[in-house]
């Protein structure tokens, strides 16, 4: 399967003030990130709040800016914003925040069109009502505000936004997690739909290792804003091989009985103040001496791990 998206070495890093006298901080939230996406595919992203999933994301659409690393589309670079928005679109997280609350849903899933193409308003039309539909909703919602819907609805419509302009590429940045459990199962199982029907690629966030099983065709593990391990969703987790990606799915909930649970001890280190050595040896229970001042490359082929237990 070909690469639709190629990120190589991507650092993000921010500079914060936290006090008058105070020099600043800089706050490495992605740390030589290089990961491939394949055409078709959905690769899922999983990791605690914090370790720079949404920062990586909102950098592969240039939405923030990166310090280094080169990020390819179709091994092009994205360098006309214009002609890249019709490429690659985001779900965001909150649809209450996403939708502006002043426009009507035409107005909202019209716009894209406005902009970017030199479409009659008889062919704007009929595109918002093929993808309102497209996502299950009727068309009398065209003329409704986005407070007049519920938080599900709301994300059908944010989802029907995204695919306006018929994307290659869709980033969902924890598209279900603001939505009550009864609706995200409807959402998730929209999202596989239109994967399938349209042959479309995402990249999802998310840090629900049931939703990731159940919809991703690859899982990638961020830590500290680097990846520590990716491969094969089943692979991953049939196969858990680095402790943090053990300690993830030790911790979600199962009915049947199992060993004790593998818990993480202490809490996240500071962006702005990173560990030497391995990110992840300050709260490894198999940690070892050289994890403290020396770097693990990368082990395996298809099943990928960044773990000195494995080189």
């Amino acid at each position: 399967m070909e690469n639709l998206v190629k990120i190589e070495d991507l650092r993000v890093e921010y500079s914060v003030k936290k006090g008058v006298l105070e020099k600043n901080q800089t706050i490495h939230a992605v740390n030589g990130v290089s990961l491939e996406i394949k055409k078709g595919e959905i690769l899922a992203l999983a990791g605690e709040s914090g370790c720079g999933k949404s920062t990586l994301a909102r950098t592969i659409l240039k939405l923030e800016k990166q310090k280094q690393g080169c990020i390819l589309f179709n091994t092009c670079k994205a360098d006309n914003i214009k002609t890249f928005r019709e490429f690659a679109q985001m779900i965001f997280q909150n649809p209450y925040a996403s939708l502006n609350p002043k426009m009507k849903v035409y107005e909202i899933l019209s716009e894209p069109l406005v902009i970017n193409k030199n479409y009659s308003r008889e062919k704007i039309l009929e595109i918002v009502k093929e993808k309102i539909q497209m996502v299950g909703l009727d068309e009398g919602c065209l003329d409704m505000y986005p407070h007049e819907f519920s938080g599900g609805q709301r994300q059908r419509i944010a989802i029907a936004r995204a695919l306006m302009l018929e994307p290659e590429f869709i980033i969902a940045d924890e598209p279900v997690s603001a939505l009550d459990v009864s609706i995200q199962a409807q959402v998730i199982n929209l999202i596989k739909e239109l994967k399938e029907k349209y042959n479309l690629t995402f990249l999802l966030i998310t840090h629900d290792m049931g939703v990731i099983r159940y919809l991703a065709d690859r899982v990638a593990i961020m830590y500290l804003g680097e990846i520590v391990e990716i491969g094969k969703t089943e692979d991953v987790f049939v196969n858990p091989l680095h402790p943090y990606t053990k300690a993830l799915l030790s911790a979600v909930p199962k009915f049947e009985k199992s060993d004790k649970k593998n818990l993480l001890k202490g809490d996240l280190p500071s962006p702005s103040n990173l560990p030497d050595g391995c990110k992840f040896h300050t709260r490894c229970p198999r940690v070892m001496e050289k994890c403290k001042n020396c770097i693990p490359g990368e082990s395996g082929s298809f099943h990928k791990v960044k773990c000195f237990l494995y080189e």
